[in-house]
């Protein structure tokens, strides 16, 4: 073929082409592994044919891991915006030596891994820890006084220090395209801080506000890190549950089934982020 006729079909199918490559990755890295794993949790656990996803499902130990993941990821998350919210605010309404530089840190807390979180809870908090440690030369009392890094609040709370940058970084962002005039005009028709606040910053955030913590409540749903390295006892989560399952046991089936729980509940989430935020996007820009 040729002519403009054949120019034409070269240029349909140079697209396609350019796609190609990338489509070859996606499919490689992200979709071969879940059709693995997908595939290794319908092997039967015996040869008797029972299936494995009703022997992992009905477990004692499933439900408890399911149930001890959402409250620790929710809780997490409702910290990191609370207390991301309150940073985000101080660092961009209210200005102070040395605000930058706290910028940069909550920046560099986004560079690291989970786990030296955890190792500087550890140090600080833990039973031998530097606070225990001037408690006890302090009052003499030999029983450390805090003794909660092992426990699921000690989970949560290293969650909420390492996250909460997630949520920050999103709202300063969206405070930097708030117009500054917009505020101006709030305080001089006699508006109390508060006031601005809550009708004029906050309504202008929510899609920041959303976006980090649904990306919170992802990681957190996720995390395996911090739960490994706190030690917490009794604080098995799906991750650590497929850990033992996988790596301890080597039940490579059940591993698999508890790995597809994890990942059909990461992308609920994801399309139910994606859903709330696309009507909360058409619905700003009807009122605008």
């Amino acid at each position: 073929m040729s002519g403009p006729a054949g120019a034409y079909a070269r240029h349909n199918w140079r697209p396609v082409l350019w796609s190609m490559p990338p489509l070859l990755v996606v499919l490689v890295i992200a979709v071969y592994p879940i059709v693995r794993v997908l595939a290794e949790s319908t092997v039967t656990s015996d040869g008797r044919g029972t299936a494995v996803w009703s022997q992992t499902l009905s477990s004692e130990s499933f439900r408890a891991a399911l149930w001890r993941t959402i409250s620790i990821a929710v809780f997490s998350t409702a910290g990191c915006l609370v207390l991301g919210t309150f940073l985000a605010i101080v660092l961009a309404f209210v200005p102070f030596p040395g605000s930058a530089l706290v910028g940069r840190l909550i920046d560099t807390i986004l560079t690291m891994p989970s786990f030296l979180i955890t190792l500087a809870f550890t140090f600080l908090y833990g039973t031998a820890g530097a606070l225990n440690a001037l408690v006890t030369d302090i009052t003499g009392h030999r029983t450390p006084l805090l003794d909660f890094l092992s426990t699921p609040l000690g989970v949560i709370l290293a969650e909420i220090t390492f996250f909460t940058p997630f949520v920050v970084r999103p709202l300063l962002a969206g405070f930097a395209q708030l117009p500054r005039e917009q505020l101006d005009v709030a305080a001089s028709l006699g508006a109390s801080p508060w006031r601005v606040l809550r009708q004029v910053v906050l309504p202008e955030a929510w899609p920041a506000l959303a976006a980090g913590g649904s990306l919170v409540l992802l990681l957190t749903l996720n995390e395996f890190g911090i739960v490994l390295f706190t030690g917490a006892k009794g604080v098995t989560t799906l991750p650590a549950l497929i850990y033992t399952h996988g790596i301890v046991t080597f039940d490579l089936p059940g591993a698999a089934v508890l790995a597809s729980v994890q990942v059909l509940l990461s992308l609920s989430l994801y399309i139910g982020y994606r859903l709330v935020f696309a009507r909360f996007t058409d619905r700003t820009g009807k009122e605008s």
